[in-house]
């Protein structure tokens, strides 16, 4: 089979690519714009480009039998920079997708797209939208399932994947370590929030095992749903001297939500091999080792990098 992987080069599509890569006869295609890498030496056949790009991106699609689509702007404050290029690059890319591309298409949204609800939600649940992300991410959905397309909504990654793309810092789980180990003190502004959580290594099994699937629509994807207050006591359960600090304060990020995986279970058979504690530890791990020089290097949150090298997507 000859699959596209766009977005291969980031923080899930890296672990994707080495997972596909071990079914040695596949034809591999990464296609990625190198957003926060500074070099890709993955062995591993690479294309570098922008999925704006409409011409090149054609030539691919043209190829493949199947496309993993990772590419794409991702949280909340970093597609709040520009809602316009956001838009272009979430949905627009995704609607030349949908047009022009007739094999299997597997797609990654978010769990974002349900904001905030009280209820435990599945796929048929209702939405509610709290940010552009989520906006865009839903209104590519909603194209995709007139194609042969999974969609599987992602629920808040954490963990390390491949031995190549950067961490990311700005996710809940692996922030809230960092800050244990280097602030010796956990702020939690309410704590009563749910947030459902998923190791991206298992984000990435679940494409290398639906690539043969028959399967389509739309999937919730996850661990466990788990209240930030919660999540900061399980933390501190792995440290000494680490203090958990409760405001009562409302946090600027309003979404709260659990969802379902029940569907995904059944139709897939699919069972998370990695927990929230394993998360933990790679990160503590990470970060005591010295095996990044500088935890708040930009590089690695979404928002902070982009506000800085606006020029890498054209934002004015």
């Amino acid at each position: 089979m000859k699959i596209l992987v766009v977005g291969g080069a980031g923080y899930v599509g890296g672990y994707v690519t080495d997972l596909i890569l071990e079914n040695k006869t596949d034809d591999v295609i990464v296609f990625d714009n190198l957003l926060y890498e500074a070099q890709y030496q993955k062995n591993v056949n690479f294309v570098y480009g922008d999925i704006r790009d409409k011409k090149l991106l054609k030539k691919y699609l043209d190829w493949a039998d199947a496309v993993i689509w990772m590419a794409a702007l991702v949280g909340d404050g970093a597609c709040s920079i520009n809602p316009s290029i956001t838009n272009d690059i979430n949905f627009k890319s995704v609607e030349f997708l949908s047009n022009n591309f007739r094999g299997k298409i597997i797609f990654f949204s978010t769990c974002s797209v349900y904001g905030a609800q009280n209820d435990v939600l599945n796929e048929d649940s209702k939405t509610n939208p709290l940010s552009v992300y989520a906006s865009t991410k839903l209104q590519a959905e909603k194209l995709l399932l007139n194609n042969d397309a999974l969609i599987f909504r992602l629920g808040t990654l954490f963990g390390v994947g491949d031995l190549f793309s950067r961490i990311r810092m700005d996710l809940v789980v692996n922030v809230l370590t960092a800050k244990a180990i280097l602030e010796k003190k956990l702020t939690v502004f309410g704590g009563a929030q749910y947030r459902p959580l998923l190791h991206v290594k298992d984000a990435a099994r679940i494409i290398r095992d639906s690539i043969l699937s028959k399967n389509k629509g739309i999937y919730n994807l996850h661990l466990e749903n788990i209240k930030i207050i919660d999540l900061a006591e399980k933390i501190q359960k792995h440290f000494k001297d680490v203090e958990i600090e409760k405001v009562n304060i409302k946090f600027q990020d309003a979404r709260n939500y659990r969802v379902d995986g029940s569907k995904l279970k059944k139709d897939f058979d699919f069972v998370p091999k990695y927990s929230v504690n394993d998360g933990i530890e790679e990160v503590k791990n990470l970060i005591l080792e010295n095996r990044i020089k500088d935890v708040n290097d930009p590089r690695y949150t979404n928002q902070k990098y982009l506000e800085i090298f606006k020029t890498k997507l054209n934002i004015d």
